[in-house]
């Protein structure tokens, strides 16, 4: 028999100072049996630095043809591709073809560099690219806010970011490895 998803409920409040963007939402997660926790709170942590009421969590890790978050204008044309770990290169081609602008939030301290280092040329060609990397500490202390049902508060100021829970706060500083133009 296989695993099902668990499921978690996020209720996210974020400040976004830099943007002017002040935003609630609330999300119902599926936590494939394969995804570990760190990486479902990265896909909170993604979707609360790039606030929308359009961006939307997708089928992720269930269907390869999806990013893991994406903004869809009314045309159903991808405004924003939200990836998250190591895409191979045809990946990022695909997702630079596909939508107006990538997001890639690449994390694990090790295999995030040697990732960085073979691709730095190839995604420099895509102008809408731009690669964020996440460290390991961070992901950890996201791990350890996890709860079926969480409510969570993100505030973004300069190149911090402050999410905090009923069971603790986490900063996380993105590392910008290219900005798109």
């Amino acid at each position: 028999m296989a695993l099902k998803a668990t499921i978690y409920k996020a209720q996210m409040n974020v400040a976004d100072l830099d943007r002017d963007c002040y935003l609630d939402g609330s999300h119902t997660l599926a936590c494939h049996p394969s995804e570990t926790l760190q990486r479902l709170m990265l896909r909170v942590l993604a979707w609360g630095l790039n606030a929308d009421q359009e961006l939307a969590f997708t089928k992720g890790l269930c269907d390869t043809d999806e990013p893991d978050l994406w903004k869809k204008n009314l045309s159903d044309e991808i405004e924003l591709w939200v990836e998250l770990g190591l895409p191979d290169e045809k990946r990022v081609k695909r997702a630079a073809q596909k939508s107006d602008r990538v997001v890639i939030y690449a994390y694990g301290d090790h295999a995030a560099p040697i990732w960085w280092q073979s691709m730095k040329s190839k995604a420099s060609q895509y102008k809408n690219v731009s690669v964020v990397f996440i460290e390991d500490e961070a992901l950890n202390c996201l791990e350890g806010m996890v709860e079926r049902t969480m409510q969570l508060q993100l505030t973004i100021e300069g190149e911090h970011a402050w999410l905090s829970s009923n069971t603790g706060n986490c900063t996380v500083i993105p590392q910008w490895w290219q900005r798109s133009a």
